[in-house]
């Protein structure tokens, strides 16, 4: 596949400002992919922000892509990409992960003695645990166990590698796990990284159901609930817009998990939640973003 990415040099501030604009986009097309990052370790104030597209950006794209900047948009080059599936190479090479009890790596690299070992290839679905937010969520579901949650009915929205829902399978082994995505490729990805790590994929308990959905927006994910472990880690455009159906989907006295959202962004997203019975029980801030674990009253 041929592709083509759009870049801006910026500072961290305009960076992460322009990811929340993107968030809140109503009209960004769902194909286009958004990255910011750090140009080094040693550069923390210097970032990029890169637009991936499947085609040569027109003017119009160009335009686009600089109104995610407030003010004088900075200087943005096009530059085409080699044709490979770039998503997948985007995620070869990653360094492993521990989070919690934790180890998730890539095939190409070793497992580590004493740890939950996860093996996640890149694929064409995003999210191999090497994303601040994934790491932090395995780490918060890691202290939600230790903290003695009882999760008895799972789900993880916006799954993407399935990663999550088999962290919570393997400390909740008796629960009964539902994941999705609204992107259709997750569910093949879901089901051969399934079997690459022992998963079990069915309808019973400490086995996961997979389906695709905008949201709660299918049959089975709503008949499932509630939920007394709710895992959505999506962006903060989304969770707050999602608030009430994901309050309705959690049972009294459940737990949510809420990630994907930047630090700057939190207070919105737990007002929010607030407003559905919320109160906020931990959270993580992993960089730039926030994870948030939020216990729903017993009562109305």
């Amino acid at each position: 596949m041929t592709a083509w990415k759009i870049v801006a040099e910026v500072s961290k501030d305009r960076a992460r400002a322009a990811l929340v604009a993107h968030d809140e986009a109503m009209d960004w097309p769902v194909e286009w992919v958004v990255t910011g990052m750090e140009v080094a370790d040693h550069l923390p104030d210097d970032w990029t922000v890169e637009v991936y597209l499947d085609r040569k950006p027109k003017a119009d794209d160009i335009r686009r892509v600089a109104a995610l900047f407030e003010g004088q948009p900075p200087a943005l080059s096009a530059q085409k990409l080699p044709e490979t599936d770039w998503v997948t190479e985007s995620q070869k090479g990653v360094d492993p992960i521990d989070a919690g009890r934790f180890h998730v790596r890539t095939p190409d690299h070793r497992m580590s003695e004493g740890k939950v070992d996860f093996v996640i290839p890149a694929s064409q679905a995003f999210g191999t645990g090497q994303h601040a937010t994934t790491a932090g969520c395995l780490a918060m579901l890691d202290l939600m166990k230790r903290e003695g949650v009882v999760a008895r009915d799972i789900a993880d929205i916006g799954t993407g590698t399935g990663l999550l829902a088999f962290a919570a399978m393997h400390l909740w082994p008796h629960a009964r796990a539902t994941a999705s995505d609204i992107d259709p490729v997750c569910s093949g990805v879901v089901a051969d990284n399934a079997a690459l790590n022992a998963i079990a994929i069915g309808a019973g308990p400490n086995a996961l159901t997979m389906v695709v959905a905008d949201g709660m927006a299918d049959p089975l994910l709503q008949a499932r609930g509630p939920y007394d472990l709710f895992i959505a880690n999506i962006l903060a455009g989304p969770l707050v817009e999602l608030a009430p159906e994901f309050g309705e989907a959690t049972a009294r006295g459940g737990n949510l998990l809420l990630a994907g959202l930047l630090e700057t962004q939190e207070a919105r997203v737990r007002r929010a939640y607030r407003r559905q019975g919320f109160r906020l029980a931990r959270r993580l801030v992993n960089g730039d973003w926030s994870i948030l674990w939020l216990r729903k009253s017993r009562v109305r």
